[in-house]
């Protein structure tokens, strides 16, 4: 079985190191080798479950999301949120580093991770995360998803299917990834004795939040980058 190989590299403020070799499954994305040896009880389904969950209980006991989570968070259980840290992200292609602080860090590795799980609302990020991007910024976050959203359409069109180029599938995507953001941060407070991994999903949540307002509004923050484009007479 083929894999992507994305390691995350976290340099502690006390010089400790925690370091996640996360690997892809090339096929369908998903996280391999990621599940934890004993499960604790915030992971079952049932616990603080998601509203817009259509998983049942009887046939998934554990919460797919929070079953990757565990053993990213427990790394973390000392480090407050604004702690300065050193992280590392090693793929085949290049090293991005930056000096962040816990919260930050520890949210571009969920992004990760929550992208590569089996939850059913967040399938949309399992191609974005085969291109992961660490750190993204606003702006970067609201050109990834949108490209990602439009180039699914144009494969959808290509198979005979409805496609949206009006991004209103998108924005439906990104309210469901709010609700269960927040049903995600109830788990953590319950599993954590810090606040660096809940506000880390938090910090998530901000970018959750942005993407249907920029639908709302046309995507004008983007839009300038398509003027030399517009002036093209042949296109």
């Amino acid at each position: 079985m083929e894999t992507i190989s994305i390691k995350y590299r976290f340099v502690l403020p006390d010089g400790s190191e925690q370091v996640y070799d996360l690997q892809l499954d090339k096929e369908n994305l998903e996280l391999r080798g990621n599940t934890p040896g004993s499960i604790p009880s915030w992971v079952n389904l049932d616990f603080f479950q998601c509203p817009n969950c259509p998983l049942s209980a009887k046939t998934h006991p554990h919460c797919p999301l929070a079953l990757n989570l565990v053993n990213i968070i427990k790394g973390f259980d000392s480090l407050v949120s604004y702690e300065k840290i050193h992280v590392e992200v090693i793929t085949k292609e290049r090293i991005v580093s930056a000096d962040t602080t816990a919260q930050k860090g520890i949210s571009s590795l969920m992004g990760l991770v929550i992208a590569g799980s089996d939850c059913p609302h967040t399938v949309f990020f399992k191609s974005m995360a085969r291109y992961h991007l660490p750190f993204a910024s606003e702006e970067e976050t609201i050109y990834r998803s949108t490209s990602t959203y439009l180039l699914a359409q144009y494969f959808q069109q290509k198979k005979d299917r409805t496609t949206d180029i009006e991004l209103k599938g998108l924005k439906n995507i990104y309210e469901n990834v709010q609700i269960v953001n927040k049903a995600v941060a109830k788990r953590l407070r319950a599993a954590t004795k810090t606040d660096s991994s809940v506000n880390a999903i938090i910090h998530l949540d901000v970018f959750a939040q942005i993407l249907p307002c920029a639908i709302t509004e046309s995507l004008e923050e983007i839009c300038y980058l398509f003027e030399p484009f517009f002036k093209q007479e042949n296109f």
